[in-house]
């Protein structure tokens, strides 16, 4: 352990025995005042360690100081602080939260619950959540907040300087200028060192560049990501499709979108449900009932691998020793499968690869198949030869037609396997599925069904006139 993180420990041990004393020495004032002197991210450390205080640490803190801390707990800590918290504090964090995150907790909730926090909004922010509600779950439209700084495209940098220390305060952030024209149509957003560096005579029209990049409403959030990536930008304006300024989505937000859908895509490539809470805070019942639907259809897939082996009686009551290899075949193809299913999805993720490149991909993987079934091929067919100069009788005479069954059924699968694993993601894509669902247990599930058939195929073709 190096010497800074030993020093964490020291400090984070010393600031929980500080907050513990003076719990029991139930001085409010000193508490407040301690509190409101530590970094957000300690409180959030105190907040977990100390479950019961969590609402008592929330009430204690300044009100912008408690929004941030609401703001990063996880979502199952958030709910108790909302059904413990009294009306009139529930109301204030509420009203102060972005509009964003406002929403973005609210949407977790039941409907009932939401209706009656919503009552707890003025009239201006109920508004705006209302609004924000409306667009549908999962658009980036739920994430936009409409606190930013506007201006006419006619406006001089003076004006615009007087606009900024006047609504400034209030905004997601200042780094950009959003421009309109008298209609409300989104013009260009103009970065605030290029309005610092112009003369205050200077027209906004003059700075406008045409460059801007926006974002629309009613797409996808995981969409959004992508975007920012590409672009390098702290914030991004959302228009309508008649391209009318609605609001700004800010890299942070972007940023919790990406966390949970890589959480969400992680869960769904191990061959479950995405989880809506965290695992230690979903109830058993939840999580059995996440976690089992998979297990049943995966389950039911394997059955059609009994099936298969039912149907190739004769052939494994002729030769035996094919049964000997089913887990061998089975596992290879389930592997290849699964490996690359994970590198699509996880490269469709990261917007490395789109539907288009489906044939690219595929040409790809059509060589990888074969040379990694050809190297696996070559080592089944090589054990064999082996096995049988080390115990003759356990395959016969015909050992290696044995080897070469195996030999041509690894390569086989192996290849069927990573098309099956590559392509199963982009056609999920491409029919507006989330490709996760391609996870590696599904994959593995239907390679071995169809491998089974391409085993006892091959082996029905070799063998044919000497073992069957």
């Amino acid at each position: 352990m190096s010497e800074n993180t030993e020093l964490d420990t020291e400090d984070e041990l010393e600031l929980s025995e500080q907050f513990k004393t003076l719990l029991q020495q139930a001085d409010r004032k000193a508490l407040e005042a301690f509190l409101n002197e530590q970094n957000i991210s300690d409180v959030a450390d105190l907040v977990y360690e100390y479950h019961d205080e969590e609402t008592l640490i929330l009430s204690l803190l300044q009100i912008n100081r408690s929004v941030a801390l609401f703001k990063i707990l996880d979502l199952a800590e958030q709910k108790k602080i909302i059904a413990e918290l009294p009306p009139y504090k529930t109301a204030e964090l509420l009203n102060e939260l972005p509009a964003d995150d406002r929403t973005d907790f609210l949407e977790e909730l039941p409907s009932n619950v939401v209706r009656e926090l919503i009552k707890l909004l003025n009239p201006e922010e109920r508004k705006t959540t209302l609004n924000l509600l409306g667009y549908p779950e999962n658009s980036v439209g739920r994430l936009m907040t409409p606190d930013y700084v506007w201006v006419y495209e006619h406006n001089t940098v003076a004006e615009v300087i007087d606009t900024i220390r006047r609504f400034g305060k209030d905004s997601e952030t200042i780094d950009v200028i959003y421009v309109i024209n008298d209609r409300g149509i989104f013009q260009d957003d103009i970065r605030i060192r290029d309005i610092i560096l112009s003369s205050p005579d200077t027209k906004v029209n003059e700075l406008m560049d045409g460059r801007s990049i926006v974002l629309y409403a009613d797409e996808d959030q995981e969409m959004a990501s992508g975007v920012f990536k590409m672009n390098n930008r702290v914030a991004l304006p959302v228009v309508s499709r008649s391209r009318k300024l609605l609001g700004i989505v800010t890299i942070d937000d972007v940023l919790w979108v990406a966390e949970e859908e890589y959480s969400e895509d992680m869960q769904k490539i191990g061959g479950t449900e995405a989880l809506d809470e965290p695992y230690l805070d979903t109830p058993i019942l939840k999580l059995f009932r996440k976690r089992v639907v998979w297990l049943i259809v995966l389950f039911l897939g394997e059955m059609f691998t009994a099936s298969v082996m039912e149907h190739f009686e004769e052939e494994l009551a002729k030769a035996v020793m094919l049964a000997l290899f089913i887990p061998l075949i089975i596992s290879s193809g389930g592997n290849s499968g699964s490996q690359a299913s994970t590198l699509v999805i996880q490269a469709i993720a990261v917007g490395g690869v789109h539907i288009s490149d489906w044939w690219r991909i595929m040409k790809r993987e059509i060589v990888s198949g074969l040379l990694l079934g050809g190297v696996l091929g070559i080592i089944g067919y090589v054990r064999v030869v082996v096995w049988h100069g080390i115990f003759p009788d356990v395959y016969g005479p015909h050992y290696k037609l044995i080897g070469l069954v195996l030999g041509i059924t690894l390569m086989s699968i192996v290849l069927w396997g990573t098309l099956c694993g590559s392509m199963l993601p982009l056609l999920l894509k491409r029919l507006g599925a989330d490709p996760a669902v391609s996870s590696a247990p599904f994959v593995a599930t239907l390679v071995d069904i169809t491998g089974l058939i391409i085993y006892f195929s091959v082996a029905y073709a070799i063998l044919s006139g000497t073992l069957m």
